[in-house]
């Protein structure tokens, strides 16, 4: 498990990374919006699978609750671009953190370097940048979306 090196509270470090259809996508694009960043180890894997999966059949909830859901990883553009049409993710952007590799795992202190790897984690960001909500998981482990929902209803 990576080491989360980011308190709620804190403001959260900005970036520009590019989804799955190589269009700049960045943090501070959101501002007014609640931003879901779902950071996952490797595209083509069982448990990323079911985290990006939810992402996207949850995608209209999470819309009515002011938040958009991004699924990070370190994967290139054109592995993202395969595994966005494989999985069928139209609504929600899947980044990625390949070059510098991990960049922005490292600024959220979820970098995990033996493994060239991010760990799993959900972080929510409020409307105005600043980090609401942490949640670290296990690299096996399937984070549960409706934590998240939650955690946003009754906020």
């Amino acid at each position: 498990m990576a080491d989360m090196k980011l308190k709620v509270g804190e403001k959260a470090p900005d970036f520009t990374l590019k989804n799955q259809h190589n269009q700049d996508v960045s943090l501070s694009s959101f501002k007014g919006k609640k931003v879901l960043l779902s950071f996952h180890p490797l595209a083509w894997t069982p448990a990323c699978e079911i985290q990006m999966k939810t992402l996207e059949l949850k995608h209209d909830d999470l819309e009515k609750l002011n938040t958009v859901a991004l699924g990070l990883s370190v994967d290139s553009v054109p592995a993202k671009k395969e595994w966005a049409d494989y999985l069928v993710i139209e609504k929600t952007d899947l980044l990625a953190d390949f070059w510098p590799h991990g960049d922005v795992a490292k600024k959220y202190g979820l970098f995990i370097d033996n493994a060239g790897i991010s760990g799993r984690a959900n972080i929510l960001i409020d409307e105005k940048g600043t980090i609401e909500w942490i949640r670290v998981y296990e690299i096996h482990e399937i984070p549960d979306i409706e934590e998240v929902i939650r955690h946003l209803r009754e906020a």
